[in-house]
């Protein structure tokens, strides 16, 4: 089990003591105590089986499995002050799939510690007649705005999942102990699914919110379709249909769970997408992202095209610039979702090998990051205990970028 960096000093003072005694202990002195401590917390990773370049790992929420959810996933995250954080995800109900209640936590102490569960969105009250569940958080805090918003997707209870969801949202004023609900107006009027966060643009001076969707009405309606497209709004209230992103149509791919941010070139955008077969939803062959490019601020994106240096195994990856003008690809490297590996792009230059996110022997998916320093992410995922079981618990990391 991960444990902070505190406890293990702990831990480890007290093995030391256990170890020596009954050595009289004037031999081992405060220096030799603190050396030992220090050369044993070293190897404690590799005793642990943990790899990966995230450092101060903590963990925010552990799934109950003998209570009504049997999944804790999809997290989101975002910072209110410099050490005070938010973290929005999902509970699953039993009997469902990707669908059950929003909830939050709150750290004050820059991630070392998080608070019980506040709920947002709750799947047992009624909206009128109707009962919804939730699921797919994505926080947002506008620049230099005192409120954090979060978006989500909710679908009638009695739905088998939230293949075919609408968007919901509320808002904090007080960094995540109350929640404020709000309906939305959406111009844009068919299903959708959300899991990427916001990008923001200036267009003739006005500035636009650009929030990447997707929809998978083919699973469940033969004449439906499975579209990746992106949403736009002035005031995050109301919602249009900014664009559609087009697949090759000689090659035919599901394109969805896109995330945009800027190129080396400041005004123009990059939607990075995971990728599907459109058939069966399986991995395609090669296993890659697809990409597209934005440079009227969102308002057209060009023809979708493989990435050959970014693997997508059918699952979240995020892709963001930080304000070193430097690229990160975090991603899952196979099907079975067991850890997360990232690449680095410096500008104008190509990606980097492979390195290790995070590993421990257990089972990893949908990363988010914030940056919260020039080139220093701050990261929230959804993880487990071991490899046999997935989405019982949601952890938080740092990692730094040179």
């Amino acid at each position: 089990m991960w444990l902070p960096i505190y406890d293990w000093v702990r831990i480890l003072d007290r093995l030391i003591s256990v170890i020596f005694n009954p050595t009289p202990m004037k031999l081992v002195t405060p220096k030799l105590r603190g050396a030992l401590t220090i050369a044993l917390l070293c190897f404690c990773p590799i005793l642990c089986g943990y790899e990966g370049d995230v450092t101060d790992v903590t963990t925010i929420d552990t799934l109950d499995q003998s209570g009504p959810y049997n999944k804790i996933w999809e997290p989101h995250f975002a910072k209110w002050t410099e050490s005070h954080y938010i973290c929005a995800y999902g509970l699953q109900v039993r009997g469902k799939v990707d669908m059950g209640d929003i909830v939050v936590s709150l750290s004050r102490d820059k991630g070392e510690t998080w608070s019980p569960r506040i709920m947002v969105f709750d799947h047992r009250i009624r909206k009128g007649t109707v009962q919804y569940a939730y699921n797919n958080s994505v926080l947002f805090r506008p620049p230099n705005q005192d409120i954090v918003w979060l978006f989500a997707m909710r679908a009638p209870l009695h739905y088998r999942d939230s293949e075919n969801a609408d968007l919901v949202a509320a808002y904090t004023a007080d960094g995540g102990y109350s929640w404020h609900h709000v309906e939305l107006a959406l111009g844009y009027q068919g299903s959708l699914i959300i899991v990427a966060g916001i990008e923001t643009v200036e267009r003739d001076g006005v500035t636009y919110y650009l929030l990447p969707a997707h929809r998978n009405s083919q699973r469940h309606d033969p004449y439906g379709d499975r579209r990746q497209f992106v949403l736009e709004s002035k005031n995050l209230l109301k919602w249009n249909l900014a664009s559609y992103i087009d697949y090759p149509a000689e090659k035919p791919v599901f394109l969805h769970e896109g995330k945009i941010a800027q190129t080396d070139d400041s005004s123009v955008l990059k939607i990075v997408m995971r990728t599907a077969t459109m058939d069966r939803e399986r991995a395609i062959d090669p296993p890659l992202a697809y990409s597209s490019i934005s440079d009227d601020g969102g308002q057209s994106w060009s023809l979708a095209q493989p990435e050959p240096e970014l693997p997508n195994y059918r699952a979240k990856s995020f892709f963001g610039k930080d304000a070193n003008g430097n690229h990160i690809y975090v991603y899952s490297n196979r099907s079975e979702r067991h850890g997360l590996y990232y690449k680095i792009k410096s500008p104008g230059g190509s990606w980097s090998r492979q390195k290790t996110f995070y590993f421990q022997n257990n089972r990893n998916s949908y990363p988010t990051l914030v940056e919260d320093a020039p080139g220093r992410w701050l990261s929230v995922w959804d993880s487990s205990n071991n490899m046999d079981s997935r989405r019982t618990v949601i952890r938080f990391g740092i990692i730094e970028v040179e």
